[in-house]
C-alpha cells in the first residue's frame, strides 16, 4: 500500500498549474513503476489538500454564476483529477509491461459523532497572513487557525477530519489488487460518507489520506505500507539545530518520540500514527520517506522503517 502527499503533487512553491502536477505524477509513477516491476501487487492512495483547498476558492468565487457544491462533493472531484493523472502516467510507465492500472471511486465512512467535527483541524488550501485569513473566513463562512508558530503567512482555512472506519469499495479493491491491477484508490483519504437508515451520505470533511491508507492498508490485508511524503526521513527534534533522522525504529520507541511531541500535528504526526497503527494491526512494517526514495527505502536503503516490538 502507496501513499502519496497531495504535497507532492502540487508542491508548496507551485502555481499548481497542470503541467507542473503532472511532472511530479510523473516523478512518481516512475518509482512506482520500479516497485511493480518488482513483482509487488500495488495500491496507491494520495492526498489532494491542496487541490481541493484551490477547488473550494474557484468554488466561491464562482457562486454567483453556478451553484458552489459541497466538500465531500470537491473531494470526489478531486479523486477523478488526481487519479486520472496518476492512471494515465502509470500506464504510459507500465504499458510495456502489460500491467493494468484501475482508479477506483472510494468512499470511507466516518462518525458524525467524531470530536473533529466539533473541532476541526484539517487545512486545506492556501496559507494567508492572519488578516486575510480572517476577512475570508467571514466572507465565507470558514473556520481559520494559524497552522504555523511563525511566518508572515502562517493562517489557513480549517475543516473537519474524522478518523475513517471502514472503505465502502475495499473488496472490488481487493479483487482488482489480487488480479495484478495497479489500483489507485481511497484518493485525498476518500469521499466521507456516513450511514443513516441504511443508506450512505456525503459528509462535509477531508479525511487524513495517511488514516485511511492505513485502513485500506488494513482492509486488503497488506503487508508493508509505504508513505511517501516530502522528506527522506522523520525527524526527531524537528525545526531545531539538533535534527536527527529516524531510521528504524520500534512501535514502542515510536509511541514514545509521539508522545514526547517529536512528530507535529498537521505535519509528520498523522503518518507516523497511521504507520504505528498499521504495524500494530499486524502489518509486516511501514515505511516513511520522500517521493524520490520510494524504490530504495523499499529496499532497505533508506527512510524511516517502523517495525513491531
Amino acid at each position: 500500500m502507496i501513499a502519496l502527499g497531495g504535497n507532492a503533487i502540487k508542491q508548496p512553491h507551485e502555481k499548481g498549474t497542470y503541467e507542473e502536477q503532472m511532472a511530479n505524477v510523473e516523478t512518481a509513477s516512475t518509482q512506482i513503476a520500479k516497485i511493480a516491476r518488482n513483482g509487488y501487487e500495488i495500491a496507491i492512495t494520495h492526498g489532494n489538500g491542496p487541490q481541493v483547498g484551490n477547488l473550494a476558492i474557484q468554488q466561491e468565487q464562482g457562486a454567483h454564476m453556478v451553484p458552489a457544491q459541497p466538500l465531500f462533493i470537491l473531494g470526489s472531484m478531486t479523486q477523478g483529477q488526481i487519479g486520472f493523472m496518476m492512471q494515465q502516467s502509470l500506464q504510459n510507465e507500465l504499458i510495456k509491461d502489460g500491467k493494468d492500472v484501475a482508479t477506483v471511486v472510494t468512499q470511507v465512512i466516518v462518525s458524525t459523532d467524531d470530536p473533529d467535527f466539533q473541532d476541526p483541524t484539517k487545512p486545506v488550501g492556501p496559507y494567508y497572513d492572519e488578516e486575510t485569513a480572517k476577512r475570508l473566513g467571514a466572507e465565507n463562512n470558514w473556520i481559520v487557525k494559524q497552522v504555523k508558530p511563525t511566518g508572515e503567512k502562517n493562517w489557513r482555512r480549517v475543516v473537519p477530519s474524522p478518523k475513517p472506519l471502514g472503505i465502502a469499495e475495499a473488496k472490488a479493491i481487493k479483487r482488482l489488487v489480487e488480479s495484478g491491477t495497479v489500483v489507485i484508490a481511497s484518493g485525498g483519504g476518500g469521499i466521507p460518507v456516513y450511514k443513516n437508515g441504511g443508506k450512505r451520505h456525503g459528509v462535509d470533511a477531508v479525511i487524513d489520506k495517511d488514516r485511511a491508507g492505513a485502513k485500506l492498508a488494513e482492509e486488503l490485508g497488506a503487508n508493508i505500507f509505504l508513505i511517501l511524503t516530502d522528506v527522506e526521513y522523520a525527524l526527531l527534534n524537528f525545526g531545531t539545530d539538533n535534527e536527527d533522522p529516524v531510521k528504524k525504529v520500534t512501535v514502542d520507541q515510536a509511541k514514545q518520540y509521539l508522545s514526547e511531541g517529536h512528530f507535529k500535528a498537521g505535519s509528520m504526526g498523522p503518518k507516523m500514527e497511521a504507520a504505528l497503527g498499521f504495524v500494530e494491526r499486524g502489518g509486516d512494517h511501514a515505511i516513511i520517506t520522500s517521493l524520490d526514495k520510494a524504490a530504495d527505502a523499499l529496499a532497505g536503503k533508506t527512510g524511516t522503517h517502523i517495525v513491531p516490538n
